[in-house]
């Protein structure tokens, strides 16, 4: 439930919101008492994020040291700072989230990851079969971590005092992963079929691929692109469907289709751009090829000139690209997640998050990665302030029903212990 959430709405967007077919009419009844009409009136609540790129900094720049000086093992105890900072300073309704996770515990959790890597490293010295032997492994216990990662994220996180949770189960777990896995393991079959046989002293020769090596590594591709959306919207929905906050369960309120849908329009607005910026570095090369040309240095001004039209390509990914895909989706997801008494919703816009992308690249890449603190408030107070929430009822009434009988916290006990956090 780390996907930035929530923030500022206009009383125009909250009207327009009303007539929305997604929503219900959420006007009380005009024959209604006044107080019940006080009740049955819902609360908007906005998401403000306060945190500073200065204050930020202090924190990154000394994680960065200690992290270094400590050989990564440092690096749990960063992320806790981290998430405790960017939580702390998200309010939602004037009230801010708290993080209340054990930085000893992601420690725990954190070389548990390393022992995978490293019998992962070292499989892989001693025979490629091992390796991959090593990444089918993994492969079967990930979505134990990755469940193991949520309930602690969740369980570990608090907002007016109560606690949110995870109820999502390990076999949901394995279903929603089986889409992002099944082409994986066509890959790994392509790896295998690879491998020279034993004895054959021509083994460190290139060789012809052998019969059915390219269609089945075909066949894996093609299977890769086409789950790739039902894929993202079985991990979405196992997600949004399970999020707890006192005694409310989310869910995620939409098709596999809008993920088609959406997957197609992330492709066609990255087919025009890509030709945009084709034509763009195309007529960048002409211009430096001329002046090479004219001046006789013909190969220094087409390497600049290369440069710069990688560049364009590059900026107009950033630009339009991936903000589109991430302010579409962020709107998918967040504008549809809601539960018997609150809504989400969520309206980040395109152009803002591509321009502001672009400008914290820039400045990165100025700074020389100094300005990553400030990009990284920057960009969480743009995607936080697109999102709202809308509670029904009287809040203060329904947390003290969950206050006094809380939730059974026993399914979030395996991520507790082990401190997995995947920043998921």
């Amino acid at each position: 439930m780390h996907e930035p959430s929530h923030d500022d709405t206009s009383a125009a967007a909250h009207s327009a919101a009303a007539s929305d077919p997604d929503f219900p009419d959420t006007q009380p009844d005009p024959g209604l008492s006044p107080e019940a009409r006080g009740a049955a009136t819902p609360q908007l609540l906005k998401v403000e994020f306060t945190g500073s790129g200065s204050e930020y900094f202090r924190i990154w720049i000394v994680n960065l040291l200690l992290t270094i000086v400590t050989l990564t093992l440092y690096r749990p105890f960063a992320k806790a700072r981290r998430l405790a900072y960017f939580h702390g300073n998200t309010l939602v309704g004037g009230q801010p989230l708290g993080f209340h996770g054990d930085p000893w515990k992601m420690l725990r959790g954190y070389l548990l990851m390393l022992v995978f890597a490293g019998a992962y490293g070292a499989a892989s010295q001693f025979s490629p079969i091992g390796a991959m032997v090593a990444i089918g492994f993994f492969i079967v216990l990930w979505p134990a971590l990755w469940r193991a990662s949520l309930q602690f994220r969740l369980a570990n996180t608090s907002w007016r005092g109560l606690r949110t949770g995870f109820t999502g189960s390990l076999g949901g777990a394995y279903y929603a992963l089986l889409p992002g896995v099944l082409p994986s393991l066509g890959f790994i079959a392509f790896a295998l079929m690879m491998q020279p046989e034993k004895g054959d002293p021509a083994s460190a020769a290139p060789v012809a691929p052998p019969n059915g090596a390219m269609a089945v590594l075909g066949l894996s591709m093609l299977a890769m692109l086409l789950l790739m959306p039902l894929s993202l919207a079985w991990v979405k929905r196992y997600q949004h469907d399970h999020y707890r906050y006192a005694g409310e369960q989310t869910r995620l309120d939409t098709s596999v289709g809008s993920f088609y849908l959406l997957a197609l329009k992330i492709f066609g607005v990255s087919l025009a751009v890509g030709i945009v910026g084709a034509i763009a570095a195309a007529l960048v090369l002409l211009v430096f090829g001329g002046i090479g040309a004219a001046t006789g240095q013909t190969g220094q001004m087409m390497l600049v000139g290369g440069v710069i039209a990688g560049l364009i390509g590059y900026g107009t990914y950033f630009v339009f690209t991936m903000p589109y895909a991430q302010s579409r989706l962020q709107n998918l997801v967040w504008g549809h997640t809601r539960s018997a008494s609150l809504r989400c919703r969520s309206d980040l816009k395109m152009l803002p998050l591509g321009m502001l992308t672009l400008t914290n690249l820039l400045l990165v890449i100025c700074t020389l990665g100094l300005y990553w603190p400030f990009a990284a408030i920057a960009t969480a107070r743009m995607r936080l302030s697109a999102v709202s929430v809308e509670l029904d009822g009287d809040l203060s009434q329904w947390q003290t029903t969950a206050a006094t009988g809380q939730a059974d916290a026993t399914g979030d006990a395996a991520g507790d212990f082990f401190g997995i956090d995947m920043g998921l």
